[in-house]
């Protein structure tokens, strides 16, 4: 266990310190004011016009980095900072958020994949760390095979919930790309604004690298403890 730990705590540190340098780059470019003077949420309804979508919302959420689209009711949602204001920052949280409502309407395949998984994900890596470690106490205490088939289960949600944050890169990397492309085509922002852009969105980016290599990390680890040892 303690190597888990030790495991644990190195990827909790880097997740901290892309977190952080995440919040220090858009708390740098939301001082960098847009010339066209357009706000999160006049990006947002721009670009959703600009690629045909009229079904969807767009409208405020409380909290800071809480923006997000909801296929479910259609909507994308802005934190109150991005929605009102008029820089840098806002212009490519709202275009990033835009990019999952394009996707949507286009039925992009990884997008559609990982909605898919969300029901089953949701319910399942909540559990599976402790159907591991419960497997394990069980099959070591009784002795018998019972343990082990537990903790196999768990393995595979949390191989499930692995598989959720690999699928969820392309889904997100491909929302950046869509925003600083059309960022660039509809000329939204000049070329410091758009460095500033595309700088916030690759760090943004990164929040979600990490994440899936820490969940690909415990996978391994807790795997290891599963299938390494001796089966009764």
């Amino acid at each position: 266990m303690i190597g888990y730990y030790i495991l644990i705590g190195a990827i909790g540190l880097v997740s901290w310190m892309v977190s952080n340098k995440l919040k220090k780059k858009f708390a740098f470019y939301s001082k960098v004011q847009l010339q066209n003077g357009m706000s999160g949420k006049e990006i947002a309804e721009k670009m959703l016009a600009d690629n045909g979508i009229y079904d969807v919302e767009v409208i405020s959420t409380p909290g800071k980095l809480t923006d997000h689209y909801n296929p479910k009711n259609k909507t994308v949602n802005l934190s109150e900072s991005v929605y009102s204001q008029r820089n840098a920052a806002s212009a490519a949280v709202a275009a990033h958020e835009c990019g999952h409502a394009v996707q949507h309407a286009q039925a992009y395949s990884w997008l559609q994949m990982r909605s898919t998984l969300v029901p089953m994900v949701s319910v399942t890596s909540g559990m599976s760390q402790w159907l591991i470690i419960g497997g394990l106490i069980l099959g070591g205490a009784a002795g018998v095979g019972l343990g082990w088939y537990v903790a196999v289960l768990g393995v595979i949600f949390m191989g499930m919930a692995t598989v959720f944050s690999f699928i969820t890169l392309p889904v997100e990397y491909d929302a950046s790309n869509r925003a600083l492309a059309w960022l660039k085509a509809k000329n939204m922002v000049t070329p410091e604004e758009y460095k500033g852009s595309e700088d916030a969105l690759k760090w943004a980016a990164r929040t979600y690298l990490v994440a899936a290599i820490g969940a690909l990390a415990s996978l391994m680890y807790w795997a290891l403890q599963v299938f390494g040892g001796s089966r009764d």
